[in-house]
């Protein structure tokens, strides 16, 4: 087997990262014939959306494993009109995990609610399996509670502005979801000991 170049040889382990996360993206597993609505809202003003959200809950996933509490995404808006992801939990341990990203609209419209994000360095951007789906399947009008999720249904986050959430305002959020078919019961809390 020739030897692999230093930079072929390091960028390996991203490419087949990429390669599996592509690969659950366009693979959601067999047709389903329920009658769920994943679709996203009808518009989205991303600059009012920008700032930092808090995971209230969300459907288990292997990438969140190690996070513990606190979990919270920051968006800002570029210059560019692509939008700096951080998303950032605290791990059991108590140390911080955090990961920069970057997030585009998917729409044609200037206001749609299909946006895509990938972690993978920007060098990898014009690999289409390293962007993800990331679609606000829920808002509320002053935009301080949202469902976000993908086509596919095997993802959901419920996030909010503040930390601890009105539980009335929840569970009018989880009837909308659940109105719409999207399984609620698979959510789990997501710890905030911020104030």
């Amino acid at each position: 087997m020739p030897a692999l170049s230093p930079v072929l040889r390091s960028a390996l382990p991203l490419l087949l990262v990429g390669a599996c996360l592509g690969a659950g993206r366009t693979w959601a597993g067999p047709p389903t014939t329920d009658d769920r609505d994943i679709t996203p809202i009808p518009a989205l003003d991303l600059p009012r959306y920008m700032g930092t959200w808090y995971e209230v809950a969300k459907y288990p996933n292997r990438f969140q494993r190690d996070c513990a509490r606190d979990t919270r995404a920051t968006y800002t808006l570029q210059p560019q009109g692509t939008v700096e992801v951080r998303n950032r939990c605290t791990r059991a341990d108590g140390s911080v995990n955090e990961a920069v990203g970057e997030a585009r609209r998917a729409d044609a419209r200037a206001d749609g609610a299909r946006l895509e994000v990938r972690f993978a360095p920007a060098w990898l951007s014009f690999l289409p399996f390293v962007w993800g789906d990331y679609w606000v399947l829920d808002l509320d009008p002053d935009y301080t509670l949202s469902a976000v999720g993908e086509p596919s249904g095997n993802y959901l986050w419920i996030l909010s502005r503040t930390p601890q959430v009105d539980p009335v305002r929840y569970q009018a959020l989880l009837g909308r979801l659940a109105a719409r078919g999207i399984d609620v019961q698979r959510l789990e809390t997501s710890p905030q000991d911020a104030p």
